[in-house]
């Protein structure tokens, strides 16, 4: 199976060819260059250079957010363009969960987070079955404390794994220092999150949880800045 892992969420994204487990090319996205002006041309060169053509891939992996509202449309709206054109199927991806999916440590729960801006983080919570991440509520956004009371909460007292391409957002909080006396620690994740991203795509597809164009929805978590700003002064001006 060929899949192609696609992550925009913030300026630190990626973009992998795998066949089945195996990376074949990745490239990560450096400097400011603009996602809409990236991706096509670095698609080109990673299926070049294994001489392959984009209506050979067989699954598109797209993390779909939390994230940039602007990353994340591109991402998206590459995918469905794709799919229609090909035919091809999609794989929605969590790229909390991609990152919860590099955890090595053993805790039941796996917590995984990103700066958020506006001093918050985005979160989510899984629960290890097997070798598979269970989502625990939804995910979310939230000041660092915040979101440390809500995976206490969650995970009811048991031991859990912390994982992050920001670790100073929680481990700088006073509220993190119980936990770390516990011997908790956040990893470190790469931030070359898109051949983790794929690697579950392939899993989505092998389950039969792949969805289509017309299916295909963001992750925001948080509503863009334009709603925000336009409904502020919508309020101010009622």
């Amino acid at each position: 199976m060929l899949l192609l892992g696609l992550d925009t969420c913030d300026s630190r994204g990626s973009l992998a060819l795998l066949r089945d487990d195996e990376v074949l090319q990745v490239i990560a996205h450096a400097g400011t260059t603009d996602y809409s002006s990236w991706v096509l041309p670095v698609v080109e060169q990673v299926l070049s250079a294994a001489g392959l053509q984009l209506q050979d891939v067989d699954i598109y992996a797209v993390a779909a957010g939390p994230g940039s509202f602007t990353g994340v449309r591109i991402a998206l709206t590459t995918a469905k363009a794709w799919s229609e054109a090909y035919g091809k199927g999609i794989a929605s991806v969590s790229r909390l969960e991609a990152m919860a999916s590099l955890s090595k440590e053993a805790g039941e729960y796996v917590a995984a987070f990103a700066d958020a801006h506006r001093e918050q983080v985005f979160g989510g919570l899984f629960r290890r079955e097997g070798a598979a991440l269970i989502p625990v509520e939804t995910e979310m956004v939230a000041k660092p404390a915040e979101f440390l009371g809500w995976v206490s909460q969650h995970s009811g007292g048991a031991r859990v794994s912390w994982i992050s391409i920001d670790p100073e957002k929680l481990t700088f909080q006073e509220e993190w220092q119980a936990r770390a006396r516990t011997g908790e620690i956040v990893e470190v994740s790469t931030t070359v999150l898109a051949p983790a991203i794929a690697r579950l795509g392939r899993t989505r597809a092998l389950e039969g949880r792949l969805t289509d164009a017309l299916a295909l929805d963001a992750e925001y978590v948080r509503r863009p800045d334009a709603e925000v700003f336009w409904k502020g002064k919508a309020s101010r001006g009622s």
